[in-house]
């Protein structure tokens, strides 16, 4: 059966008597440090003595991660796992990031209502680049530090025969304890035979690259404890699961998701990463805190009760110490100054982009797309529904609206993005 009861298989507590004695206080010390912002550690006890070991045998521990490159961009909310493993690089420790080439074709059905769309190969290749670039913004690249893998090397080769074994070690019944599985059964939605296979072919992974620890969302539970059965069934040591909560996106109800429009992208201008930092609520400043910086907690606690420090401030900090990871203290200072000229003094900035475009009326919402102030039609739609679009200083709620553009009309975006239209 799958290791899926975290009050069975999580340990609170290091291991006592003779154990405990071996463990080092160095030891102690990373234990308690992987332990920040995690949910589950399946489980401590097994993480404690495989750091041992490993400092016994003088030899990297190889972290796993997978990600598969459905969308061109990584966000914030993939940051939080990458975080966790740049922990385990600065002690000494092998990332080994899986680019999912090949299972990106099947789609992970973790937190699907429905089946999720195959991409092209192309697609993936593209979103496959960018991955890499980025991930490289919070990962230690040293070669003695970073192994990159595409799990197409070897599931693209596996023979028929190989596949029937590999779905062999695991019950339709154990398949069905997932959550989403069960939920879409209840409510007479189709669950198609090759969503099986995922969880499978990522616990394949880990054989494949003899990981030692596996990081993930909580909305991986499933598939990386799959992959500690499979690594026992071919032989292996299973490898220990950290599971990271879930970073919640601007809106502060649903995920971080580019698809939602509430994220904010490794590679957005300081000025734009800013002004969706302080776009968050009081109430998320704790939980972006714990996850995206290396804040003590004891400070942190400080920092978001208004007794001790003002809400605005607290925001203020936590959007240059998220912006001088990515870029410099020169950039966050710099985009924390436009914000306060902009919004706070509610003053237009000097240096707005031109934006070229027909004189023929156009949607509010295809205006904003135009601009490209905005990712995509639905973002663009969202945004204006919020209140978050206006035009000369006047606000649009409807996305349909018809806008005839004019020589030097400004259109605003949120907080932060203006566009200075000039027709031709």
């Amino acid at each position: 059966m799958t290791d899926i009861n975290p009050v069975r298989d999580k340990v609170s507590e290091m291991p006592d008597g003779n154990q405990s004695q071996s463990v080092s206080n160095g030891i102690k010390a990373q234990i308690e440090q992987l332990k920040r912002g995690t949910v589950e550690i399946f489980n401590e006890n097994e993480l404690a003595e495989r750091l041992a070991e490993a400092a016994k045998e003088k030899r990297q521990l190889r972290i796993k991660l997978g990600m598969d490159p459905t969308a061109p961009d990584i966000h914030l909310g993939h940051t939080v796992v990458m975080r966790k493993m740049r922990q385990f690089q600065d002690m000494g420790h092998k990332a080994v990031l899986i680019i999912g080439d090949y299972t990106a074709r099947i789609g992970d059905p973790t937190g699907q209502n429905t089946t999720r769309p195959m991409l092209s190969g192309d697609q993936i290749d593209k979103n496959a680049k960018t991955y890499i670039e980025q991930a490289g913004k919070v990962l230690d690249t040293a070669k003695d530090k970073l192994e990159v893998k595409y799990n197409g090397e070897w599931l693209e080769k596996m023979s028929l025969m190989e596949l029937i074994q590999l779905a062999a070690k695991k019950t339709i019944a154990q398949m069905l304890q997932r959550d989403s599985f069960k939920q879409r059964l209840q409510n007479d939605v189709d669950v198609y035979t090759h969503e099986f296979i995922y969880p499978l072919m990522q616990g394949y992974d880990s054989v494949m690259v003899k990981a030692d620890v596996e990081l993930g969302g909580t909305d991986q539970t499933f598939n990386n404890l799959v992959g500690r059965d499979i690594q026992r069934a071919y032989g292996q040591k299973a490898q220990i699961v950290i599971t990271m909560p879930i970073l919640v996106g601007l809106d502060g109800t649903e995920k971080m998701s580019k698809s939602k429009g509430n994220y904010i992208g490794v590679t957005d201008s300081p000025k734009d990463m800013f002004g969706k930092v302080m776009s968050i609520s009081d109430e998320m400043m704790e939980n972006y805190y714990t996850l995206l910086t290396d804040i003590p907690a004891e400070k942190i606690k400080e920092l978001v009760n208004p007794q001790k420090t003002h809400p605005k401030e607290a925001k203020v900090l936590l959007g240059k110490t998220i912006i001088k990871q990515f870029y410099d203290e020169a950039a966050a200072e710099s985009a924390a100054a436009e914000f306060e000229k902009v919004f706070a003094q509610k003053q237009i900035p000097q240096d707005i982009p031109e934006v070229k475009i027909s004189g023929e009326s156009v949607t509010a919402a295809k205006l904003l797309s135009a601009c490209e102030l905005v990712a995509s039609g639905g973002e663009a739609k969202r945004l204006i529904a919020g209140g978050g679009m206006t035009i000369d200083g006047e606000k649009i709620t409807d996305p349909n609206k018809a806008i005839t553009p004019k020589n030097g009309m400004i259109v605003r975006a949120g907080k932060l993005k203006f566009a200075k239209l000039s027709v031709i």
